[in-house]
């Protein structure tokens, strides 16, 4: 038995069956996202009835049952409760179509940059009968007032704001497309000898939209759910294209349970937002939910491998644990729905651990991948990560990732084993994780360490900052000014003028050998003076007053060698303060770094 019709269906019966609410969209499909040129582009096509692809529809009223709203621009309380079709692919075109040729309201849309805007559409008649080449340029976007405006809104440029000057400028609405009658009518009002010109549209252009039909595909009420969701995957592979949390929350759906409703919350159905507690958690606000998902798949792959071996499973019989996309995708609801307010205390367990390691922005976090596994770890071990002996190994396993930069790029299978294997490792001093055992810092990465966005680079200057670094001028350490709004960042120790004069390259003094977190009144007392004169300066200003030693303890902090700073000595320095920064990376990773060169600079 076929689960599915093929037929054409005119553009005038679709956005009608969609203005009054007899077709929706399922409540899980993601918002509308097209910006202003697509919508231009797509009335074009379709005035020059180029094709402008195939929508499919479900009929509802079987065993797939979705929660359902309108097609945005239209208001819930105005339509139907049960409508006969949901779009299942298409809706990008059919709502674009909707509010531009089937709403008289403006369009919400947006500029190609992203900036939220309200357009009305119209055809210049004149530019229009030019010819079909020239039906691009007819187009003309006007703001929610219907002008067009220039000099920051200071010069009206077109004027559409009344009907009479639409007839007097003979511009036609493009929401009087499909309904163009009255709009005629008002033409012989208001400028009657151009009647002639707008029968001439009307037979070139407006019978196009009247006349235009597209492809449908029409699911049948009987199609299974999972075929529904399978569907769904295939048709929605062009386009935007829909993330793991988007095809999850189709195939919830189709269960009766609303995803999208848990993650973001909603005030019609009075469900909380799992999103917006997250986001009460400074270090938590960019977790995202597949952040989540790929947590909780990570806990039920693994209590599903355990039951494989308890049973006496073995070899490829035994389903590994996974955070691979695939994984994810298979995750049941039943497991999303045991594991998922567990998982949440897991990420804000996480953020306590990172808390206590000094993180204290989600801008100083190396690796957002990281924070998956860390919190999965967190909901296994409850307040155990607090004991000392396992909280000491999770630091450890938690800086090796770090400084070794090994949770970059594709991290799947580095997440499944270092859950597995920190867990054992938590139980068994002898079974290490890879993570611990693979992690090397190379002493010269410390001379190519430029980027403030690289995680070595962020880890480094957190270490820096968990010593108790005290600023330069104002009274605190770094990480307690930085709490109370104090402008930071992270600057040169020897001022990059100074470096330029003497021929100091840029790769090296832009390392991070020669940087370190200060107040932004630090550094412009610095200016570009060697060490020995700005020190001096900021010893003696009148608010700081500091002695040598004193402000030798501060320098001592950050790990800057005092001698060879006061001496004006770089070369000195740079390798000082490295073997510094390479003791701290020791401590963290609880090994030696590699051995490397300390050799001078070359010039």
């Amino acid at each position: 038995m076929t689960t599915f019709d093929s037929t054409k269906r005119s553009l005038p019966e679709l956005l009608k069956d969609i203005t009054t609410g007899k077709i929706q969209l399922p409540d899980f499909q993601r918002g509308w996202v097209w910006d202003d040129d697509h919508v231009q582009s797509l009335l074009v096509s379709i005035a020059r009835s180029f094709p402008v692809g195939a929508v499919m529809l479900m009929e509802t009223g079987g065993e797939v049952r979705f929660e359902t709203r309108p097609v945005e621009g239209i208001d819930p309380g105005s339509v139907t409760k049960d409508p006969d079709q949901l779009i299942l692919d298409g809706q990008q075109r059919l709502t674009s179509l909707t509010q531009a040729v089937g709403l008289t309201s403006p369009v919400d849309t947006r500029t190609a940059k992203g900036k939220d805007i309200k357009r009305h559409y119209y055809f210049d008649i004149r530019t229009a009968l030019e010819g079909e080449d020239r039906l691009e340029d007819a187009i003309v976007a006007v703001d929610e007032t219907r002008q067009k405006r220039s000099d920051f809104g200071r010069k009206v440029d077109l004027d559409l704001s009344t009907r009479q000057l639409e007839c007097e400028l003979l511009h036609f609405p493009c929401d009087k497309l499909l309904s163009p009658n009255e709009w005629a009518s008002d033409l012989f009002k208001f400028n009657q000898e151009e009647i002639g010109t707008y029968f001439e549209f009307q037979e070139k252009v407006l019978s196009a939209f009247s006349a235009y039909q597209l492809p449908v595909i029409e699911l049948k009420k009987e199609t299974s759910k999972e075929a529904v969701c399978l569907v769904f995957e295939k048709v929605n592979t062009g386009g935007v294209q829909l993330s793991v949390f988007e095809l999850i929350t189709a195939s919830y759906a189709a269960e009766g349970y609303n995803l999208r409703d848990d993650w973001f919350g909603s005030d019609i159905r009075k469900v909380p937002s799992r999103k917006a507690r997250f986001e009460e958690h400074e270090l938590l606000r960019d977790v995202q939910s597949t952040d989540l998902l790929q947590a909780i798949t990570l806990l039920h792959t693994r209590e599903r491998k355990l039951q494989d071996i308890q049973e006496g499973k073995t070899g490829k019989q035994v389903r590994p644990v996974s955070a691979k996309r695939a994984s994810v995708l298979d995750l049941p609801l039943s497991s999303y729905q045991r594991w998922a307010d567990e998982v949440e205390k897991g990420f804000v367990e996480a953020a306590r651990f990172l808390l206590r390691e000094c993180f204290y922005s989600r801008r100083e976090l190396p690796y957002a991948t990281q924070v998956v596994p860390l919190a999965a770890i967190m909901t296994l071990l409850g307040n155990r990560w607090r004991e000392p002996r396992i909280h000491q190994k999770l630091s450890r396993w938690y800086w090796s990732g770090v400084l070794g930069e090994l949770y970059g790029g594709a991290v799947e299978t580095r997440i499944a084993l270092d859950l597995e294997e920190l867990m054992n490792w938590f139980e068994n001093d002898v079974e290490v994780p890879r993570t611990v055992t693979d992690a090397s810092f190379d002493p010269t990465r410390l001379e190519s360490l430029r980027s403030r966005l690289s995680a070595a680079y962020k880890g480094i200057n957190v270490l820096i900052l968990r010593e108790g670094a005290e600023d330069f001028f104002w009274k605190g350490d770094i990480q307690e000014l930085d709490n109370q709004g104090v402008e930071l960042d992270i600057h040169h120790i020897f001022p990059r003028a100074w470096c330029d004069q003497r021929g100091i390259p840029p790769r090296v003094y832009d390392a991070i050998i020669n940087k370190t977190p200060i107040s932004y009144k630090a550094n412009r007392m610095i200016g570009g003076d060697a060490p020995s004169q700005y020190l001096a300066r900021l010893q003696g200003h009148e608010q700081v007053q500091l002695g040598d030693e004193a402000m030798n303890a501060i320098l001592e902090g950050h790990r800057i060698p005092t001698e060879a700073l006061r001496a004006d000595d770089f070369d000195a320095f740079y390798q000082q303060r490295k073997r510094r920064l390479l003791e701290i990376i020791e401590k963290a990773m609880g090994k030696k770094p590699l051995v490397g060169s300390d050799e001078g600079i070359d010039d």
